[in-house]
């Protein structure tokens, strides 16, 4: 567990000998998550104003607070803390080299604010920090789609050998990858983090803190088209990862997707490739989809004998994952006994779950997010199933010129899969439109507004037996949908 004497060696470069533990129980940037020694780092983001909730995180217990300078008010803040310690260190911000002009805070009071030239920086430099207090070795995972059930598969195998820590959730952004480190505890031996990212840089940035050895990519896809304008630049930016890697690291790559696999050139490390292709070094064939109940094929490697595997992640698009994970199982020196037993225990939070639905229905929860390739891999395997099939769509956000274009795709791809189309939102209506004109009845296409419309449809149609997936971007919040039609 962190102290604010750590905190404080990462932001000065001084170690404080002489202060009390005081211990930090959580580090938080959401005002309403902090309680009793809660680290509250007051962040400004595009849509809120973390400054604004200093008061709130002291409130419900914070006693630490990091802030940009340039942002906190002191007139509020100062009367909120009392007695409690306010310290500068906005001209001492560099960590790992001391400022001998910077005195420690003695005596130390809590709370305890903090101000720097840029509150973010200092998450990160505080995270790294406490990274490399741990000797384990990091396997981070970025890719369009696919990053977190990568990232749970990647964890499962190497746990059959090692003490592994995962990121959890989504905590794979700028400001969420730190968080997932600073809640590491123990000493983990490997270390399973996702990489996001919305720009060129950013993916830089969590390799410098995190100091991966391995890298995984599972794909580029025109998820964020929308600000990194073309997917030459989206693989730019995941290639950041593999360019980050040592010389004695592993660079796991999907060898079938082409900018994937060119980033062979970007990268120092040494190079395996996965897929179906046999030109892969570890690589699938007779893949077979048993709906509900998993995936199985037949496993290769080089000129080894093929390994016949069966296991429970859902539709045949999960057999990447598969693979990637038995390449970074393979990278680690992991028999296949450990390799094979990891991949069919994945447990955690996998996207695509069924859950049971209104009225004897199953539902396919899948509404993290949505993206072309990820709406088609979920309709693939919709079409597996037995039951009536039904599919909810909501629209899918941040695709730039590819908007109209991913939208008729997977609209296609729904008219041969379908017995009902429901959309959700203005920009899926492309959807049920591109399904009719590919030949789905108009009668089957229900075209909703907004989700309590799409809700109450659902409650009148819904029969046992059905077969429901439901996806959208993660703006279009459609874990709304499944909740109303699971809490009954």
């Amino acid at each position: 567990m962190l102290t604010f004497a750590d905190v404080w060696q990462a932001l000065s470069g001084q170690a404080l000998q002489s202060l009390r533990p005081f211990t930090i129980a959580s580090f938080c940037v959401d005002s309403r998550r902090c309680v009793s020694r809660s680290l509250f780092v007051a962040l400004k983001g595009e849509q809120s104003d973390g400054h604004r909730y200093i008061t709130d995180a002291l409130a419900r217990g914070a006693q630490y607070i990091i802030a940009d300078v340039r942002d906190v008010n002191p007139q509020e803040v100062r009367p909120a803390i009392g007695s409690g310690t306010w310290v500068d260190l906005s001209s001492a911000f560099a960590a790992g080299s001391s400022d001998s002009s910077v005195q420690p805070p003695e005596p130390l009071t809590l709370p305890v604010v903090v101000v720097t030239p840029n509150s973010l920086r200092a998450l990160q430099e505080i995270a790294g920090w406490w990274r490399r207090k741990f000797s384990g070795q990091v396997v981070g995972i970025t890719g369009s789609i696919g990053k977190t059930v990568t990232k749970e598969v990647v964890a499962s195998v190497l746990s059959q050998r090692y003490r592994t820590f995962k990121s959890e959730g989504n905590l794979n952004s700028e400001t969420g990858l730190p968080l997932a480190l600073l809640m590491m505890e123990g000493r983990p031996e490997r270390m399973v983090l996702e990489m996001g990212m919305y720009d060129l840089g950013e993916i830089q940035r969590l390799a410098e803190i995190s100091q991966p050895r391995i890298g995984v990519v599972t794909n580029v896809g025109p998820s964020h088209l929308e600000r990194l304008k073309s997917l030459e630049r989206i693989a730019e930016a995941k290639a950041e990862l593999v360019q980050a890697l040592p010389p004695d690291g592993w660079a796991i790559l999907n060898g079938d997707d082409e900018r994937v696999r060119a980033m062979r050139a970007s990268t120092r490390a040494r190079a395996m490739f996965y897929g179906l292709e046999p030109t892969n070094d570890v690589w699938a064939s007779e893949v077979e989809g048993l709906g509900l109940q998993g995936i199985r094929f037949w496993l290769h490697h080089t000129d080894e004998q093929p390994l016949h595997v069966r296991i429970p992640l859902l539709g045949q698009h999960s057999v990447h994952t598969a693979l990637a994970g038995a390449a970074v199982g393979l990278a680690e020196e992991l028999s296949w006994e450990e390799i094979i037993r990891g991949l069919q225990q994945v447990s955690g939070q996998l996207r695509l779950v069924a859950v049971p639905g209104f009225n004897g229905s199953t539902l396919l929860d899948d509404t993290y997010n949505a993206s072309p390739a990820s709406s088609i891999a979920a309709l693939n395997l919709l079409c597996e199933l037995n039951g009536r099939k039904i599919a909810v769509l909501a629209d899918m956000l941040e695709l730039g010129n590819f908007e109209r274009e991913g939208h008729l795709l997977v609209g296609g791809r729904a008219a041969q899969v379908c017995d009902v189309l429901i959309t959700v939102g203005a920009r899926a209506r492309t959807i049920g439109q591109s399904a009719i004109e590919a030949g789905l009845p108009p009668e089957r296409v229900q075209f909703c507004a907004n989700k309590s419309d799409c809700i109450e449809r659902l409650k009148e149609i819904l029969q046992a037996g059905d077969m429901v997936l439901l996806k959208g971007s993660r703006g279009m919040a459609m874990e709304e949908v499944v909740a109303a039609l699971t809490s009954e």
